[in-house]
């Protein structure tokens, strides 16, 4: 993988043995360690984390970094966790499917990496950081608590519940932690796809309605207050009311913004209206899609709370990492303090129409997309802006239309008052993409 192209909005993620290969975490690990002497490291459960952990530990050694292995643990929990270290690391590729894996860096503060330092550490890669003196070389260490303590910080921010709780971990890192967090605060817990398996058997890892089937019958079954799940590194958090009916981050996110904001907020370009309409006199400000950036620009502002439509929320009080350990507990205990069903919660949350699709092209055409998406904006006769990607606004409703930053795929998304419209808006933006992708083969 070129470094040139190594970094997306979700840090380094690809095949594994194609672009990502122990080769490269080494290398990565050898930049990132030159410039920070104590590093912590964990994973979530994919087969390959542990060839690429001790590929990006090898790495960091050889130029004298110190590294902490925490073993497999949610990315929030390491987030957290690197607050004593210089940098943290995760071994990652969070809602891909088994065969991808990736490499995600944070701040002691729980901010991910900026672009600023992903160009750093390219920069460090492209040098060869290398120390040939033996002497110098760091040492490896263990540490196993990193889960506990995320569990003690968040039990003591979010008190007792004691509701019947569904969560589907997908397999993923949070079955370390999501059901014994929320036992802990008093629930019942009915746990699903809780054991942790880097091949995914119980479901894709990302916790879209399709793949929720199992979730949604059991919250239904079982007379559960709601169900939760995950993605497969613990940054993301969805649910189902006690209906059965999905809650994703469309639903979610006018929820917790609506309790938790009091002067600002910080989304990307591609959430709701909703939220406009909902929440008078607080500030909503639109950033790129990534949490670094909605992190970046929470830090920045002092805003009260960050989310994003994907399902991963940031209340910069406990961290600016996506949390959905802490994101399934505060839902929790919000619907237990309320005394009413998440059902009729979500009820009274204003919903407008969102259409969403995704197209799939070439990865090394995508500069070719771009630039033909860029020609093709250009020549239409409405206000487009750029934040992220191409958003045409209207008085009733809009589109973005934007490469996304972990895959080979145009994202298009669109919204209006009415489902007539947002249709007919999601087919504006449809025939601008295939235009350019056509254009690009």
């Amino acid at each position: 993988m070129d470094a040139a192209v190594l970094f997306g909005s979700s840090g380094i993620r690809g095949l594994v043995g194609k672009e990502m290969t122990p080769e490269l975490a080494l290398s990565v690990g050898a930049a990132v360690g030159s410039r920070n002497d104590d590093l912590v490291i964990g994973r979530d459960p994919r087969v390959s984390g542990p060839m690429l952990v001790a590929a990006f530990a090898a790495g960091a050694m050889s130029v004298g970094a110190e590294v902490c292995d925490a073993g497999m643990v949610s990315t929030p929990t390491l987030a957290r966790g690197a607050k004593g270290y210089d940098a943290g690391v995760v071994i990652t590729a969070s809602h891909n499917p088994a065969e991808y894996n990736g490499i995600k860096l944070w701040n002691p503060d729980g901010l991910a990496f900026s672009e600023e330092q992903q160009e750093e550490v390219e920069a460090a890669m492209n040098r060869g950081a290398t120390r040939s003196d033996w002497r110098f070389s760091g040492q490896l260490r263990q540490r196993s608590d990193l889960t506990e303590h995320h569990m003690e910080s968040i039990l003591s921010s979010v008190g007792a519940a004691d509701l019947t709780v569904a969560v589907d971990c997908g397999c993923g890192a949070t079955s370390h932690i999501t059901p014994t967090l929320l036992r802990r605060m008093g629930c019942r817990v009915i746990a699903l796809n809780a054991h942790p398996d880097g091949h995914f058997p119980g479901r894709d890892p990302e916790p879209l309605e399709e793949n929720l089937a199992l979730l949604m019958q059991t919250v239904k079954a079982t007379g559960a207050d709601l169900g939760i799940a995950h993605d497969g590194d613990g940054d993301r958090m969805v649910a189902v009311d006690d209906r059965g009916r999905y809650a994703g981050g469309d639903r979610l996110l006018p929820l917790f913004a609506k309790v938790h904001a009091r002067r600002a907020i910080v989304v990307p370009v591609d959430s709701s209206m909703v939220l406009d309409d909902l929440l008078p006199g607080v500030a909503v400000h639109r950033t790129r899609v990534g949490d670094v950036y909605v992190g970046q620009e929470l830090k920045r502002l002092g805003a009260d709370f960050g989310g994003e439509p994907s399902g991963t929320w940031i209340f910069p009080k406990e961290s600016l990492c996506p949390d959905g350990p802490y994101a399934a507990a505060y839902l929790v205990a919000l619907i237990k303090s309320r005394g009413r069903r998440f059902s009729e919660m979500l009820d009274n949350i204003p919903e407008y129409p969102i259409l969403r699709e995704a197209y799939r092209f070439v990865a090394d055409q995508r500069l070719a997309v771009k630039e033909a998406l860029d020609r093709a904006f250009a020549g239409m006769d409405a206000e487009v802006t750029r934040v992220d990607g191409w958003r045409v606004a209207f008085p009733d409703g809009w589109f973005v239309v934007r490469l996304s930053g972990t895959e080979p795929k145009v994202r298009i998304t669109a919204e209006a008052r009415g489902r007539a419209r947002a249709q007919e808006l999601l087919e504006k933006g449809r025939a601008l993409v295939h235009a350019a992708v056509n254009t690009a083969k």
